[in-house]
């Protein structure tokens, strides 16, 4: 996995998606810091204080809210746990396969 790829397929989809706002964005890259200490195998077991401590986020209700505005639009897949005592799990969807050549003519 080319994490300079995935986080450029990442950026490119959140351009084209006005429905996401910096909570989000901030949101995912902490969930991408837990992927990458992962070493990028999905899913990803995730606390809530330590994503939220990450992503700077101090509200449990936005919070839930942007995630489950990540799921709804596909950048993963949330599976909670409903267990206080069992980690949430995170499926983080790969957009390193969607780059485009921005700028470059093809050659045939």
């Amino acid at each position: 996995m080319n994490y300079i790829k995935h986080l450029t397929g990442f950026y490119e989809k959140v351009t084209q998606d006005n429905t996401l706002n910096p909570t989000h964005i901030s949101l995912y890259l902490a969930l991408f810091q837990f992927w990458n200490f992962n070493r990028f195998r999905n899913p990803v077991s995730i606390s809530r204080d330590e994503v939220m401590r990450l992503s700077k986020i101090r509200s449990k209700a936005t919070y839930h809210k942007c995630l489950k505005n990540l799921h709804s639009s596909g950048y993963i897949d949330y599976q909670p746990s409903y267990n206080p005592f069992q980690g949430s799990q995170v499926v983080m969807v790969e957009f390193g396969g969607e780059l485009k050549a921005i700028g470059k003519r093809n050659k045939k």
